[in-house]
């Protein structure tokens, strides 16, 4: 690596770092009153996926310890988003699958988040933002990798 490759590196991982700090507080505040982002994520990802999954799973998937998911998880089915069950095979594991009313407030979060990322698209423009998807995908696969 030399200097140039460096001050690159600073500032693409500084204007990732920053973009990402003002999204999360963007939809935060767009997402209805009461689910946080962590819980929009857990539900988005159950309703994408519209399977099961263990805590440790969902832990994996978004690169937090079991004990974060956890909290998150006990939140979402307190407010009655996720069903958690034992696994009948095994009582040492639980899945957690998404209910009715949390499709229902994760698609009232879609709801009020997309206005606001529909708006930064298009002000961005679409060709722009086909044009960077790769890149970040790119970049979040290597990041992954070496995790």
């Amino acid at each position: 690596m030399n200097d140039r490759t460096d001050d690159l590196a600073v500032s693409l991982f500084g204007e990732l770092f920053m973009a990402d700090q003002l999204a999360r507080n963007r939809v935060s505040k767009a997402l209805p009153k009461g689910m946080e982002l962590s819980h929009f994520s857990v539900l988005n990802h159950l309703a994408r996926l519209n399977e099961e999954r263990t805590p440790a799973q969902l832990a994996r998937a978004f690169h937090v310890t079991r004990g974060a998911m956890t909290n998150t998880l006990t939140k979402l089915e307190w407010a009655g988003h996720v069903h958690i069950r034992p696994d009948w095979d095994d009582a040492r594991q639980k899945f957690v699958a998404i209910s009715p009313a949390g499709r229902a407030a994760r698609d009232a979060a879609v709801a009020a988040v997309i206005p606001m990322i529909a708006d930064v698209v298009q002000s961005l423009g679409a060709e722009k933002v086909r044009a960077v998807l790769p890149i970040l995908r790119d970049m979040r696969v290597k990041l992954e990798g070496e995790g």
